[in-house]
């Protein structure tokens, strides 16, 4: 086994790595091998941002850009990609980025050790909003800066900086000389993937022969959570299989009743895919993690992984989502809750991959509610995701569907509690007694984000808060300690 030259545009030229091992970071090949130590080691996670960096893709012609945790990214995942890091920013003349200048005159820094993440999330920002001529809202800073953390200057500052780029001269990257430099090191969509240790084929065809011949190899996509193995676990893969780069899975189609995600679109995409048919996503999708983690992590690799605190789970099964698996020996399809057989453990077969989640469109009478909680209402990891689907007629429950994360080994569907409200009339007697079941259909541990005891109550005190808001309610009280969000 080879490794795969590693090719990518830097600095208006092409970078050329031989070598790379298939399960080196991004940010180690940055630091150890390029000696760009502008890129900060924080966290190594991808919670802190400080490791972040801005990658150029060609999508249809034009330069689109993107923020995303280089610690916890494959070095050979940005094989073709154009890459910018802080170092990178500044003109020739050493005049600095507004990404920059605005946080020096902002006062944005003290101890600068996170200020390199932060000017990169700006530089993403600046290119897709400033560079079209809108301007930058205070609200959509907060966005674009969910995933960086600074402990010592406070955010009111930087979130300044954010919104006052567009005031200094102008200093756009010439798309036109970053596209055509991208086009020489565009990867061969020719053939079969060779015997390499790092695979990244570009179509269906060739992943589903890839996965056949290699089952062993480690499938990444986002390389969110791999990248934690890699890192912390001290996991080492010999061969990788990335499934990023597949035309076919990268797709978004909609159709009169179902809505098909590809299983390699990036869970920023993804969401606003969903939040397009159903509005009241909107907070639950700006809730996932922070913005560089949803641009690389993808919606199939958060299905597939199977962890029971993933908030995409819970969502989707109450939606009624379906899942397609893939393989040479061809496809098969099952709701998504039947995906998981235990802790992290799937049906799928060595030589199978996911390839869509399939959602069905939404219904002109259902009621629906996300409730995540967690201790912080940005980048933190749920106590209790709680997902309702409700469809009524002339008073009676005709459907309910609930997907709950945080409680069992898998994101499960509490068929108990649906069974026990469907045919029922929809009133608070009806409501009580299916709390009283909800709250006894799992048991939960207890851990560092919630007790048992308080994970019990809550789901009982979250259906009647459901119950509340399908009667107008919009002011509900819960008096639980915790940051609680209607995702309404």
């Amino acid at each position: 086994m080879t490794p795969r030259p590693l090719r990518f545009v830097r600095r208006g030229e092409i970078v050329s790595l031989d070598s790379v091992a298939p399960d080196r970071t991004l940010l180690q090949v940055l630091r150890e091998d390029l000696q760009s130590t502008d890129t900060k080691e924080g966290c190594n996670e991808g919670d802190c941002g400080a490791c972040t960096v801005v990658l150029g893709e060609a999508v249809d012609g034009h330069l689109h850009t993107r923020a995303v945790n280089s610690c916890i990214k494959l070095a050979h995942s940005v094989n073709g990609l154009a890459l910018w890091t802080a170092g990178d920013l500044s003109a020739r003349d050493g005049t600095l980025h507004p990404a920059q200048e605005a946080l020096v005159q902002c006062h944005g820094s003290q101890c600068g050790f996170c200020t390199p993440g932060f000017v990169m999330s700006l530089f993403a920002l600046y290119q897709n909003q400033v560079c079209k001529g809108e301007p930058v809202s205070r609200a959509q800073a907060q966005t674009a800066l969910s995933g960086n953390l600074c402990r010592c200057t406070g955010y009111r500052p930087i979130l300044e900086a954010a919104t006052q780029m567009a005031e200094l001269p102008a200093q756009p990257v010439n798309d036109a000389e970053v596209l055509q430099l991208l086009e020489q090191i565009k990867p061969s969509h020719q053939g079969p993937e060779g015997d390499f240790t790092y695979l990244s084929p570009q179509n269906l065809a060739s992943l589903l022969q890839a996965r056949a011949a290699w089952p062993d190899a480690q499938l990444v996509a986002g390389c969110t959570d791999v990248g934690l193995w890699i890192n912390k676990a001290h996991r080492q893969f010999a061969r990788v299989l990335d499934l990023s780069r597949v035309a076919e899975l990268r797709q978004i189609r909609q159709d009169a009743q179902v809505l098909h995600i590809g299983a390699s679109v990036t869970l920023e995409d993804a969401f606003a895919a969903l939040v397009a048919e159903r509005s009241q996503l909107a907070t639950f999708a700006s809730r996932f993690a922070g913005l560089p983690v949803r641009n690389a992590g993808t919606l199939g690799g958060n299905v597939a992984n199977g962890s029971p605190i993933g908030d995409s789970m819970p969502l989707l099964i109450a939606l009624g989502a379906r899942v397609v698996l893939a393989s040479l020996r061809g496809e098969r399809e099952m709701p998504l809750e039947a995906l998981y057989t235990g802790y992290r453990q799937t049906v799928l077969a060595p030589d199978e991959v996911l390839a869509w989640i399939r959602v069905p469109a939404p219904m002109p009478d259902e009621f629906m509610r996300v409730y995540k909680v967690s201790k912080r209402f940005d980048d933190d990891i749920s106590a209790v995701c709680l997902a309702l689907r409700l469809r009524l007629e002339e008073g009676i429950v005709t459907g309910f569907s609930i997907g709950v994360g945080g409680l069992a080994a898998t994101p499960v569907r509490a068929r108990q509690t649906e069974d026990s409200l469907i045919g029922q009339a929809w009133n608070q007697s009806t409501v009580q007694a299916g709390a009283a079941v909800l709250s006894q259909e799992f048991s939960p541990i207890s851990d560092m984000r919630a007790s048992a005891g308080y994970r019990t109550r809550l789901l009982g005190n979250l259906l009647q808060r459901f119950w509340l808001e399908s009667q107008g309610s919009r002011s509900i009280n819960l008096e639980t300690g915790f940051t609680e969000e209607v995702l309404a």
